[in-house]
């Protein structure tokens, strides 16, 4: 969950750590196991908590460090799980490690951070006089001038968000502290964000000039480095080995390949349990980006997710997610927000993606079928991301609607609109001013007229997380993938001890013909509530799970 979206307890707008403790029979109810939230750290809040200033202490705006305590007691008492979610490939320009280190050269945390004269023989701070041409994700260029000491620092994201140097093993060791300090709280496990952005190429060194002017792509330089596996095997030793119960790591990592992430969670080589692979979410990206919207072809989709399934079912695995607070809405997305089809897509896609092998994760809001936001002006969006994709797409000539467009369909402020818990004003998610306005939808789609409903988007989250937990064949079966070429049809079986489940969905708004199952098959979950034997046709965004004494050949 995305903590300044989810509950706001006291008013101003934001959502808070007592918001999240007020809802949590909310989640309990629905059958979650794990709590992931997003950043909560004191933060300038220049990248909206992922820039932390301070570690060990809760941002004011969120709580205190005794709501994370409560929070995590009270998770614990209904038998749930705490996940942190921490950035440490970086921190804020405001921490008190990087205050000190840009002090002076001499300063002892001068190579706690990445610095680097000018280029040889161009003007310090001119466009192209930067130590190498890489471009971060959210500024042009990678490297920050600062006049105090002349030199150039090094952040891949905002340019308040200095990356810290893995290199140095004071550094390393100063992060396992924290890191174990959280853990003797109570927390249950960590989110590591960009976490295969902590080992750089040595020596720093361009990138290929590929996007026009000065600035080039560094991917090659600084994702998955040389030293990745030695730094999370060191971190698992020094964090969380030893402990007396069982804890979860999840590594963020973009660009991360099959094979690399089989390494990364082949639980033989004590690096993360799981790792959060882009390949999914990037297959309807232009060549330009993720602002750059193409059309997903399904069978693309299902030979990425195949290809995981496959590469991760003997050592090693996935996790599973249709969107989070860095992606746009799963509906809007992968399913269809037309009024028509919005609640049975949203169940279709909960089908697919919960009977897959691995973990699922829901982000807020999925699990009501929330959709994107309908943007009509720049004024209204917030995101460092989508304000960035803008200047570049302006430059590029593109309108305004143009870019509004993009934004609608992928901006990140899509998944941090104010979770929609019922019909009143701001869709009862404060009673202040929201810090982002709630979607106008609010009144159709939200909690309160789901939570009792034996038909709804969120009684089918119930009944999918419940079958996880009382099928080992949902949990633990194998995965294959039947119709790989089929356009509109998505269908794969798991099978376990001599139990086949075989799932049928239908991505599209047409009927699909289809012949897979025993005349005899069991309907064991449909979203259209009214299956009861094998299909011959499926009807628009028809999901359907069997059970079946015989594959499909």
């Amino acid at each position: 969950m995305y903590p300044r979206s989810f509950a706001d307890s006291d008013g101003d707008g934001i959502g808070d750590i007592r918001g999240v403790i007020a809802k949590l029979d909310y989640l309990h109810r629905l059958g979650v196991d794990v709590v992931w939230l997003s950043p909560f750290f004191r933060s300038p809040q220049d990248d909206n908590g992922y820039d932390i200033s301070d570690y060990q202490d809760v941002d004011p705006m969120f709580g205190t460090l005794a709501d994370i305590d409560e929070l995590i007691a009270e998770l614990h008492t209904r038998d749930m799980r705490f996940v942190m979610d921490v950035v440490i490939n970086h921190t804020s320009d405001e921490h008190p490690w990087f205050v000190e280190s840009r002090s002076s050269t001499t300063n002892p945390k001068r190579d706690w951070y990445w610095w680097r004269p000018a280029r040889e023989g161009m003007a310090p701070g001119l466009p192209g006089a930067e130590p190498t041409n890489w471009r971060a994700f959210f500024a042009p260029s990678a490297w920050e001038w600062d006049e105090t000491t002349g030199e150039y620092y090094l952040h891949l994201f905002t340019r308040k968000q200095p990356d810290l140097n893995w290199e140095n093993p004071v550094v390393r060791q100063e992060l396992y502290k924290m890191l174990r300090w959280w853990l003797d709280r109570g927390v249950d496990g960590f989110r590591m964000d960009v976490i295969n952005m902590i080992s750089k190429v040595l020596p720093l060194k361009d990138g290929p000039q590929v996007f026009g002017g000065p600035y080039g792509d560094g991917y090659a330089e600084f994702i998955t480095g040389p030293r990745i596996h030695e730094f999370l095997q060191e971190l698992n030793r020094e964090v969380i080995a030893g402990r007396d119960k069982m804890l979860i790591t999840v590594g963020e990592m973009p660009g991360v390949t099959v094979e690399e992430a089989k390494r990364f969670t082949d639980p033989a080589n004590a690096e993360v349990d799981m790792v959060f692979q882009f390949e999914h979410v990037n297959l309807d990206h232009g060549p330009n980006g993720k602002f750059d919207v193409r059309p997903l072809r399904l069978t693309d989709l299902k030979a990425s997710f195949g290809k995981w399934q496959t590469a991760l079912a003997e050592a090693g695995w996935n996790s599973l997610y249709w969107d989070n607070h860095d992606q746009a809405r799963a509906v809007s997305r992968f399913g269809s927000d037309d009024p028509r089809w919005r609640v049975l897509s949203a169940k279709a896609l909960a089908t697919v993606l919960h009977l897959h092998r691995g973990t699922p994760y829901i982000y807020q809001g999925e699990e009501l079928g929330m959709t994107n936001f309908p943007f009509t002006s720049m004024a209204e969006v917030q995101d460092v991301e989508s304000l960035h994709a803008a200047r570049i797409g302006t430059e590029l000539g593109m309108s305004e609607e143009a870019i509004l467009a993009a934004i609608r369909a992928r901006g990140r402020d899509n998944a941090r609109t104010p979770m929609q818990w019922d019909d009143t004003p701001h869709a009862g998610f404060t009673a202040g001013t929201p810090w982002l306005p709630a979607n106008p939808n609010y009144k159709e789609i939200n909690a309160g007229v789901q939570v009792d409903d034996p038909d709804s988007v969120f009684t089918h989250y119930r009944a999918l997380i419940a079958l996880r937990h009382d099928l080992p064949v949902v949990a633990e079966g194998d995965f294959r993938m039947l119709l790989p070429d089929h356009e509109t049809v998505y269908a794969f079986t798991r099978s376990l001890d001599g139990e086949t489940l075989l799932v049928l969905a239908n991505f599209g708004a047409a009927e699909q013909s289809v012949d897979l199952a025993e005349p005899d098959a069991e309907v064991v979950l449909s979203n259209y509530g009214d299956r009861a034997s094998p299909v011959g046709t499926l009807r628009p965004w028809e999901a359907t799970i069997y059970r079946t004494s015989r594959a499909p050949s």
